[in-house]
C-alpha cells in the first residue's frame, strides 16, 4: 500500500507541474504585451522594462517556471499587480469561500446521486428507476450556468426563499448556509444524475457477481447483502468520479461565484485573468490545479483500500 501512494503522490506533483507550465505558456501567449496592458496606456518603456524585472518575465520560459514553483515551495506567489498584497495571503482568504461551495455541491451530489442510484438498482424498471434515468439525464445535459441563472429567478425573485447574492453575514453560520444553498444546488445537481447512472449500473453489475449468490445462498438478511457486500464495491467507482468532478465543480464554482456575487478564488482568478494581473490567475492556477490533483489522489487511494485488486495491479 505503501509503495502504491507513493506512485500516486509522485505523479500527482508530475501533474501539477505540467499543468502549471502548460497554462502558463497560454497565459504568455495571449495576444498583447501583458505589461503594457497591466501598466496602462500611460506606461513608460522604463516603466515596463521595471516590472518585467520585477515579475521575472525578462527571463527564459523555463527560467520563470522554475522561479514560480520555487517560490511557491516557500507559500511566496508574489504580490497583486494591483494592490500589491501577497498573493499567498489573497488566496488563503478567499479559499474557505470556495472550499465550501465545493464541499456543499459534493454532499448533495452524493447524498442524493448514490441513495437514488442504488435504489433504482434493486428495483430496476419500476416508476422510480425510470423517473430518476430522465431526471438524471436532464440535470446532466444542462450546465451549471443555466441551473444558477434560472435558480436565481425562481428562488430569489419569483419565491422569495433563497437570497440571490452574497455569502451571508461573517460569523452567522445559519445566514451562511442559507446564502450557501442556491449557489451549491446550482454547481452539484448536474452530478447526482452523473453518480445515480453510475451507481445503478455498478450496483446492476454487482449483484449479479457469484459471491453475491452465494451470499444469498447462505442465508445471510438482504440487507447486509446490499449494504455490507454489493454497494462496497458498487461505490468504488463513485469514489473515482467525484475526485474528477472536484476540478469541475471548481470551475462551475467560477460562475457560481460570478453570478451571486460571491467571494471566493473563483471570482478571483476570473478578475485576474480580466486586468491580466499575472501573480494573481497563476496563484489560483496552480492552488486549483494541487486541490484537483489532490483530491484525484486521494479517490484513487481510497479505491485502492477498498477494493485490494486496484491496489495488486499497480504493484
Amino acid at each position: 500500500m505503501l509503495l502504491f501512494c507513493l506512485k500516486r503522490v509522485s505523479l500527482g506533483v508530475l501533474i501539477v507541474v505540467l499543468a502549471v507550465s502548460t497554462l502558463y505558456v497560454m497565459l504568455l501567449s495571449a495576444p498583447g504585451d501583458p505589461v503594457s496592458m497591466m501598466l496602462g496606456p500611460r506606461s513608460t518603456p522604463e516603466m515596463v522594462a521595471a516590472l518585467n524585472a520585477r515579475l521575472g518575465l525578462d527571463q527564459p520560459f523555463f527560467v520563470q517556471i522554475w522561479l514560480f514553483l520555487k517560490g511557491a515551495l516557500t507559500g511566496d506567489l508574489g504580490q497583486d499587480i494591483k494592490t500589491g498584497r501577497d498573493v499567498f495571503t489573497s488566496i488563503m482568504e478567499q479559499l474557505p469561500h470556495t472550499l465550501r461551495l465545493v464541499c456543499a455541491a459534493l454532499l448533495i451530489a452524493a447524498g442524493l446521486g448514490i441513495p437514488l442510484g442504488c435504489y433504482s438498482a434493486l428495483h430496476p424498471n419500476s416508476w422510480v428507476d425510470r423517473l430518476s434515468g430522465i431526471i438524471s439525464v436532464s440535470v446532466i445535459a444542462m450546465p451549471s450556468l443555466i441551473l444558477a441563472i434560472y435558480g436565481m429567478i425562481l428562488f430569489s425573485v419569483q419565491l422569495r426563499w433563497l437570497p440571490a447574492i452574497g455569502a451571508g453575514d461573517k460569523g452567522d453560520f445559519l445566514d451562511q448556509l442559507h446564502h450557501l444553498i442556491l449557489p451549491a444546488v446550482a454547481v452539484g445537481i448536474g452530478w447526482v444524475g452523473y453518480l445515480a447512472r453510475l451507481v445503478r449500473a455498478a450496483m446492476l453489475e454487482v449483484m449479479a457477481e457469484d459471491y453475491i449468490l452465494n451470499a444469498r445462498a447462505y442465508g445471510l438478511p438482504e440487507r447486509w447483502v446490499v449494504y455490507r457486500y454489493a454497494l462496497r464495491l458498487a461505490v468504488a467507482p463513485t469514489i473515482t468520479v467525484l475526485g474528477i468532478g472536484v476540478g469541475f465543480m471548481l470551475g462551475g464554482a467560477v460562475f457560481a461565484e460570478i453570478i451571486f456575487a460571491r467571494p471566493g478564488i473563483g471570482k478571483m482568478m476570473f478578475d485576474g485573468v480580466v486586468a491580466r494581473n499575472y501573480p494573481i490567475t497563476m496563484g489560483v492556477v496552480l492552488v486549483s490545479t494541487i486541490l484537483m490533483v489532490a483530491t484525484v489522489t486521494l479517490s484513487d487511494i481510497i479505491n485502492a483500500m477498498i477494493d485490494p485488486r486496484l491496489r495488486k495491479a499497480q504493484e
